[in-house]
C-alpha cells in the first residue's frame, strides 16, 4: 500500500526557507528550463471576477528531478475586508517514476512565497552589478520582506528604500531594518538605487523611464497576470538587456506583453531567458553601466523544485502525517 505524506504550513515552515539551498533548487529548475527536456504546460488560471479572484494551476516535470508538483494557487483580493488573506493554495507532490501522490503540502502559500523571493535573488545574482548595494522597494507586504531577504544572500546591502500606496506599511517595513527608510514617492525610491524590486498587484506602470540609471538592475515580479503592469512600457525598449524567466508567458502576462501591445518592441524578438544566462548559453549584464530587468512571472520548474525540497527535508526531519493512498 501507497503512502502519502500530508504536510501543513507549520511543518514546511520548519523544513523550509529562504537558505542557499532553496536558491540552488530554484536556480537548477531554471538551468534545466535551458538545457534538459522540461515538460512544463502552459498555465491553467480561472478568474473569479464576482469575489476579484483568479486561480492558477502551474506543473513541470524535470528530468533528473524524482518528483513533480501540481500546483493551485488561489488569490482573492477582497479577502482582508474578511479578515482573511489574499493567497492561499496547495501543492501536490507526485512520484516521477511511478505517477504515485507522495505528499501534500498544504502550504497556504508559503511555498510559492519562498520560491518567488529566491527566483527575485537569482535574477540579481546574475543580472545586478556585483558592488550594487542601494535597493528601491516597491511594496511593502510579505513578498517586498522575502525578496529583500533573499537578496541579502546574494549581494551586500547597504541601504533599502521602501515605497508602497500605502505609507503605513512602508514606515511598518522599514521600522524592522536598520538600514531602511520609507519614502513618499517612487521617484524617491529610485533616486540612485542600483537595483530595484517591485513586488505589487498594480495594475498602471510604477516605473518609468525617467527612473532609469546607469548601471540599474529591476526585478519585476508582481505581474503575473495580463491586467498587471508595474513597468512602463516604454522602459523594456530602454533597457539594455531585458531577461524572461520564460518568454512563452512574459509574452503573454508579463511586463513584456505590455510593451508588445505598445507597439514598442515585438513579440518575435529574441530576447534571452533566466535560465540561458544562468547555463552560459546568453549574456546577462555584460558591463557596469548597463541597465538590466527580469521579468518574473512564476514557472511550474521552481513549484516542482521547491516542493521537492520541501518534501525531502520533511521525510528526513520526521515531518507531517502519512497515510494510505
Amino acid at each position: 500500500m501507497a503512502k502519502t505524506l500530508i504536510l501543513n504550513q507549520a511543518d514546511l515552515r520548519e523544513c523550509v526557507g529562504l537558505d542557499a539551498d532553496s536558491l540552488a533548487v530554484v536556480e537548477n529548475a531554471f538551468r534545466l528550463l535551458a538545457t534538459a527536456a522540461v515538460a512544463m504546460p502552459p498555465i491553467l488560471r480561472l478568474d473569479v471576477p464576482e469575489h476579484n479572484g483568479e486561480v492558477d494551476v502551474k506543473t513541470a516535470y524535470l528530468p533528473g528531478v524524482a518528483h513533480f508538483a501540481i500546483k493551485v494557487s488561489p488569490g482573492f483580493f477582497d479577502n482582508p475586508k474578511l479578515g482573511l488573506p489574499s493567497l492561499n493554495g496547495l501543492m501536490m507532490l507526485f512520484s516521477a517514476q511511478t505517477g504515485l501522490a507522495d505528499a501534500l503540502l498544504l502550504d497556504n502559500g508559503y511555498l510559492t512565497a519562498v520560491r518567488t523571493a529566491a527566483a527575485g535573488a537569482i535574477a540579481a545574482k546574475w543580472l545586478a552589478r556585483k558592488d550594487a548595494g542601494v535597493v528601491a522597494v516597491l511594496g511593502a507586504g510579505e513578498q517586498a520582506r522575502l525578496q529583500l531577504q533573499a537578496l541579502r544572500l546574494v549581494r551586500e546591502v547597504r541601504e533599502v528604500r521602501i515605497w508602497a500606496r500605502d505609507p503605513a506599511k512602508a514606515q511598518a517595513m522599514a521600522a524592522e531594518l536598520d538600514d531602511a527608510r520609507a519614502v513618499d514617492s517612487v521617484d524617491a525610491a529610485l533616486d540612485g538605487a542600483d537595483i530595484a524590486i517591485t513586488t505589487t498587484p498594480s495594475r498602471e506602470p510604477l516605473i518609468q523611464p525617467q527612473h532609469l540609471r546607469s548601471g540599474l538592475h529591476i526585478t519585476a515580479m508582481g505581474s503575473d497576470a495580463e491586467h498587471k503592469n508595474e513597468i512602463a512600457p516604454a522602459v523594456l525598449a530602454r533597457v539594455d538587456a531585458y531577461v524572461a524567466d520564460r518568454l512563452s508567458q512574459t509574452r503573454v502576462l508579463g511586463e513584456l506583453h505590455h510593451a508588445i501591445a505598445a507597439g514598442l518592441v515585438h513579440a518575435e524578438d529574441d530576447f534571452a531567458e533566466l535560465g540561458q544566462v544562468i547555463a552560459g548559453q546568453r549574456p546577462g549584464r555584460t558591463a557596469n553601466d548597463q541597465i538590466t530587468l527580469c521579468d518574473l512571472t512564476g514557472t511550474g520548474a521552481q513549484d516542482t523544485a521547491i516542493a521537492s525540497l520541501a518534501y525531502q527535508r520533511a521525510v528526513a526531519a520526521g515531518k507531517g502525517l502519512s497515510f494510505d493512498s
